[in-house]
């Protein structure tokens, strides 16, 4: 499939200002990061900034932020490592679904490597790049255009994503919703695209991958 050029924006399934858009990948990619003391302490300013969104993404956001504001801040930590770390279909490194620690993952992080050092940024250790609140974050504050066409290129694994978490009963679902929204609506490929993602589920084959991370847009460590 030909992709759109970087200087084309690509069709939302909402209408959302640029402005709104980065300020809903901002948000999103803290909010999905893991949830850390200072994480936790911004909870009033993310319900602020979320205030300021059209109701179609602001309000999903905001349900989540009034749970997460008044959260234990250990059993909501126990709850994201339960949710995203101990299930493989709730993952946020996008390229896991489709290839799992294969060594055809290596090929596909590097698409997200080389995104980020076309835009100036040079990776570090921390975090493999498909991670999505890492992903997120360089769409909000570096390069939206770019940024834009790497979560395009993965609607189907962020609609899987969401599906999974809203099986499990996951107020993090409604977060997917709004950033989904954001992006192209999603087509009858993708739908196909999504089923053969559920049935398969991510191949096994651990070969050590190294994980690699943008430095200047790590927010929070996540341990």
């Amino acid at each position: 499939m030909k992709m759109p050029t970087l200087t084309r924006r690509l069709e939302r399934s909402a209408a959302l200002s640029d402005r709104d858009v980065r300020l809903l990948w901002r948000i999103a990619a803290l909010l999905l990061d893991y949830p850390s003391p200072q994480i936790l302490a911004m909870s009033d300013q993310l319900a602020a900034a979320a205030i300021e969104l059209p109701d179609v993404v602001g309000g999903p956001l905001l349900d989540f932020l009034r749970e997460f504001s008044s959260a234990d801040p250990m059993q909501f930590a126990a709850r994201y490592v339960e949710t995203f770390d101990m299930r493989r279909r709730a993952s946020l490194h996008l390229t896991y679904y489709a290839y799992g620690d294969t060594r055809k993952r290596g090929m596909a992080l590097l698409r997200f490597k080389h995104a980020y050092r076309q835009a100036g940024m040079q990776p570090g250790d921390a975090e493999l790049p498909d991670y999505l609140p890492l992903v997120l974050e360089f769409a909000a504050t570096v390069d939206p255009l770019r940024g834009e066409r790497l979560l395009a290129e993965h609607v189907p694994v962020l609609e899987l994503l969401r599906l999974s978490l809203r099986d499990s009963d996951s107020g993090y679902a409604d977060i997917l919703a709004a950033i989904l929204a954001t992006l192209p609506p999603i087509s009858t490929a993708d739908r196909r695209r999504i089923a053969e993602l559920a049935a398969d589920g991510p191949p096994d084959e651990d070969v050590g991958l190294e994980p690699f991370v943008m430095d200047p847009l790590t927010v929070e460590g996540r341990r």
